[in-house]
């Protein structure tokens, strides 16, 4: 289908064309459908309004990676790394409250300076008889750059060690290999005539656009694009990025500026956009923000804090005790036997600094390792584990493996029901110990059911609960979905469960089971009175899946309470949460204080909805979080809806300060990404009432 603002002449109208690959002519032929189409507002409008303004971003002589644009003249190169960082703009236009708005990012491609076929050279080296499975392994999923011809990236779907650079192909009727390929079109050698091809799969999209097979890469040819899992725990690298693209209010709005003039002086933008009479406003959408007032933090011993200065209490635990704490008088600590000091002086600190805030802990059962591989780990874990079972297990490790942190995870959390608290030796090394060692303290408290503060609750009989899905890190096929929901009228103890899901099962179906079971145990907490309210906060749902997640999940959530309460159904709200947002909120030149809340003009007609910045921030630009309310018999105005939603903001009991989102969605992330990272399985059922995950 095509549109435009002139009707064509003749109509119809025919055109002639080539066609490449066969030189065979084409006859199109072009007839008016409807000459009233586009009405205002409508879908159709939308569509071709950001089909112009990717026209127009296509105008200013940038690159086209995936679906977004990016200036590789203006690339950041980061030397000690060898990395590149191409800006580029991530823009969408949509009907607003009272406009339409053109929404407009700022976002960096990572590129590296080391090709695929860097990688398969790293895998021989490491394991010259199973390289193929680990090249195999390392390169599903990732995306390559080509910069030969026009510059491109591909996700590789596969790759074939069965085909090389002389392997050959049909090309209009004359065999050639991929070798003299790409010498006579592009004018490149290829070295190594024996590494395999990477193979990339069209997508619907793509095959829709007329490419009707997978492509093959030679690579040598590829550039690595984004960061592997171990320079992501390179601090010095991800420093060295932060430092590059972070940008404060008065830089992200100067940026803003510049690329709505670019856009609208362009000169072939300017002719496009006088063409359609269409216009770029010079400045920002300005709107009205409330700011809610700040939060009184309850702890131990009567003793609450209201925080005037921000949302930071973390120098209040010199003062004030643990809201709920139980002793810690049955612990084992598993160390190093060249490391006992270190670990010593720690747990004195531990016990220290738990002292300060009405946490006993005695002295501890001592397990020591003459090395901590990952046999080594498990077969002491065994050992412990195969006596009465300890309330906690304390694991300082040399360094942050992955496989040793998901073996021991999954000894005491899988095969048995143990918390587990695991930290690197270096930050036992580290300048203000007793800051680490406190909240490493308030951690284990969590772990075995402790609550270390809470803040003033308005509503009675209300259970709140977060739900996410992670996929596998292994298994690409299976998912998993994490259910956390509050146990008291405090919202400071918990219950979570996990399910998991192969890819193509509905992941809905559990969700209705899965609270039951939650309000279940929370009458079980709760001298069996059930709740009278439930607000479930859903992380993890795309623009496109909201219509299904409330003919699936809502609908399903509502029969299964109908089923249990019978005719007195508690009142509940559905609360899909969006924590990745590419819309920035400014006041002035600075960022809007914690408990901005903004309802109109960015918000859209047909939702309920609202963002909400809970988080105060020093450096670079704060980004809100948004909440799409699909479902409200909560009884609750837009008013206390917002401020329940600031208040879980504070009660995410891993950080002393406010989080992005409501904690249970911050703690059903937290239990899905372990399920599916580290465990690989269902956690234990008898740790569902404890914090076990933080």
């Amino acid at each position: 289908m095509l549109f435009t603002h002139q009707r064509l002449a003749p109509d119809p109208m025919e055109l002639v064309s080539k066609r490449k690959h066969d030189d065979q002519f084409i006859t199109m032929t072009v007839r008016m459908v409807d000459k009233d189409a586009i009405k205002y507002g409508d879908q159709t409008y939308l569509q071709v309004l950001n089909i112009v303004v990717r026209k127009c971003i296509a105008n200013l002589d940038m690159t086209l990676l995936g679906r977004n644009y990016y200036d590789p003249k203006a690339k950041i190169t980061i030397p000690e790394f060898s990395l590149e960082l191409w800006p580029g703009y991530l823009t969408s236009m949509r009907q607003h409250e009272h406009s339409f708005l053109l929404c407009v990012e700022i976002i960096h491609k990572v590129l590296r300076q080391d090709t695929a076929y860097d990688l398969l050279r790293l895998a021989m080296q490491r394991d010259s008889r199973n390289y193929q499975d680990i090249f195999r392994n390392e390169m599903i999923g990732q995306v390559v750059l080509t910069s030969y011809g026009n510059t491109a990236t591909y996700k590789v779907d596969d790759v074939d060690f069965t085909s090389n650079p002389d392997t050959t192909f049909d090309m209009k009727g004359v065999k050639t290999t991929i070798r003299d390929y790409y010498n006579s079109k592009y004018g490149l050698k290829i070295q190594d005539s024996r590494q395999p091809l990477l193979v990339s799969r069209p997508k619907a999209r793509d095959e829709r656009g007329g490419r009707d097979g997978p492509i093959f890469l030679v690579p040598e040819l590829c550039r690595m694009t984004g960061i592997t899992d171990e320079m992501r725990n390179n601090q010095n690298l991800m420093r060295a990025m932060a430092d590059r693209t972070r940008m404060d209010s008065r830089t992200r709005q100067e940026r803003l500026m510049v690329f709505q003039k670019r856009f609208t002086q362009t000169p072939k933008n300017a002719e496009e956009l006088k063409n359609r009479n269409l216009s770029l406003s010079k400045n920002l959408v300005s709107m009205n923000s409330r700011i809610l007032p700040p939060e009184r933090v309850l702890f131990g011993g009567g003793n609450a804090v209201t925080l005037e200065r921000g949302p930071d209490w973390t120098n209040n635990f010199r003062n004030c005790s643990l809201l709920a704490t139980s002793a810690i008088s049955n612990w084992v600590v598993v160390g190093l036997s060249n490391a006992q000091r270190d670990i010593q002086e720690f747990v004195s600190l531990l016990q220290k600094s738990a002292r300060g805030m009405g946490l006993r802990i005695d002295q501890p059962q001592w397990m020591n390792l003459d090395d901590d591989r990952v046999n080594s780990c498990v077969g002491v874990l065994d050992r412990v584990l195969s006596r009465d079972l300890p309330q906690i297990i304390l694991f300082p490790v040399s360094n942050n493996r992955a496989d040793r942190y998901s073996a021991i995870k999954r000894k005491t959390y899988v095969d048995r029901a143990v918390p587990s608290q695991v930290v690197a030796l270096k930050t036992l090394r580290k300048k203000g110990l007793m800051s680490i060692a406190t909240k490493v303290a308030i951690q284990m408290s969590c772990k075995i059911g402790g609550s270390p503060w809470s803040v003033d609750i308005p509503i009675k009989s209300t259970m709140v609960i977060g739900y996410d899905v992670c996929h596998d890190a292994k298994q690409k096929t299976k998912s998993y979905g994490a259910l956390v929901a509050s146990l008291n009228a405090s919202w400071s103890r918990y219950y979570s469960s996990v399910t998991h899901h192969q890819h193509g099962e509905e992941i809905f179906k559990d969700l209705p089971m899965n609270i039951i079971k939650a309000i279940t145990k929370y009458q079980q907490h709760n001298e069996n009175q059930l709740p009278n309210r439930l607000l479930i906060y859903r992380d993890g749902v795309g623009e496109g899946q909201v219509n299904k997640v409330f003919s699936r999940e809502v609908e399903d959530v509502v029969n299964a309470l109908q089923a249990t309460y019978g005719e007195q159904a508690p009142k509940m709200a559905f609360i899909i949460v969006t924590k990745r947002l590419n819309s920035r909120i400014f006041l002035g030149n600075e960022n809007p204080p914690a408990g901005t809340v903004v309802d109109d003009v960015i918000t859209c007609p047909e939702k309920y909805d609202f963002f909400l910045i809970p988080q105060s921030v020093r450096q670079g630009t704060v980004s809100p979080a948004g909440y799409n309310v699909i479902y409200d018999k909560s009884g609750l105005s837009a008013d206390h809806m917002q401020r329940i939603t600031y208040k879980l903001c504070h009660l995410y009991f891993n950080w002393s300060g406010t989080v992005r989102v409501p904690a249970p969605c911050q703690y059903a992330h937290k239990l899905a990404f372990l399920c599916s990272q580290n465990l690989h399985g269902i956690p234990n059922e008898d740790l569902s009432d404890l914090l076990y995950f933080l």
